[in-house]
């Protein structure tokens, strides 16, 4: 790896790890998701660092993708709440991506995070350029197990590259005996064990108001206006990173319309709030990585 974009990727996981302690400080009873995700991006911003895509708040039964819309200003952190923040920033593209799960005002779940928690510490240490990544999914899977609970079998860890959040490899987070591959030396990931007293399977739910812009091509096709002025303004804020709803409103106003007209000719892409299928509590613990020969350093 180059030194240079070593070194960003190393500032880069600085970053988000601080706005993810950050973040977690601020989780506590009546204070709203909002209050929290605005926070947590603006200290992101504040260090010098782009938002690699927006604060996720995931609670309970959802395991990711949800992030509060600018109009959700009665949604607050009850006793009890097992929540995920999922932070990223980015410096030039290049992506630190970490999480850590915080219960609301309870202990009710402290195995279960220990669980997710020493999960990842195992694939940590195991991670090199010389082990299968299937062995990295039989170490997290027997970990959680090991606590009585399941990891979710259809939710992985990730590569990073350049403006890429989920590039190439996956991180399984149980043991597929038929995948034999291996990272290469200056591979960057992102290893995320979630751990549930559920299914161990996600489903898709509603809407988490996080988008993704998909290429310049269908926008052509949009007739209005302020539908194709809202595309140029995404491709040219967001790149291909994903975006809030919220983050639109600093672009144009009342943009609800138009954000659904590009959903509907394909010019930026949905993603859906995953929910454990039975409705279990879910836990979730992640770091970045960059891949060395024979360990691997964590950098947030």
């Amino acid at each position: 790896m180059d030194e240079s974009v070593y070194d960003k990727y190393k500032l880069a996981g600085k970053i988000s790890a601080d706005a993810r302690d950050y973040g977690a400080k601020l989780i506590k009873e009546g204070v709203s998701y909002l209050d929290v995700a605005n926070k947590v991006e603006s200290k992101i911003l504040e260090d010098g660092a782009g938002l690699a895509f927006p604060v996720n708040i995931s609670i309970n039964e959802m395991a990711a993708h949800f992030t509060p819309k600018h109009s959700d200003t009665a949604l607050v952190f009850k006793k009890g709440d097992v929540v995920k923040l999922d932070v990223g920033g980015h410096i030039d593209g290049y992506i630190g991506d970490t999480a850590v799960t915080i219960e609301v005002g309870t202990n009710n779940y402290n195995d279960m995070i220990k669980a997710s928690k020493h999960a990842l510490d195992n694939a940590i240490a195991l991670m090199s350029a010389k082990v299968r990544l299937s062995d990295i999914g039989k170490t997290i899977q027997e970990t959680i197990k090991s606590y009585g609970y399941k990891p979710i079998d259809n939710l992985t860890g990730h590569s990073l590259e350049k403006n890429n959040l989920h590039s190439g490899l996956s991180i399984p987070n149980v043991q597929s005996r038929l995948d034999i591959t291996k990272p290469k030396i200056g591979d960057v990931v992102a290893i995320e064990p979630f751990a549930t007293n559920g299914a161990g399977h996600v489903i898709s739910g509603k809407s988490s108001n996080i988008y993704r812009y998909t290429g310049s091509a269908r926008s052509r096709m949009v007739r209005d206006i302020r539908t194709r002025v809202l595309a140029m303004k995404i491709q040219k804020n967001f790149n291909t990173l994903p975006f809030a709803e919220r983050w639109c409103k600093n672009i144009l106003q009342n943009t609800d319309i138009e954000l659904r007209k590009l959903l509907m000719f394909g010019c930026i892409k949905d993603y859906p709030q995953l929910i454990d299928a039975k409705r279990g509590i879910v836990t979730q613990a992640e770091h970045t990585v960059i891949v060395h020969e024979d360990d691997c350093e964590v950098i947030t």
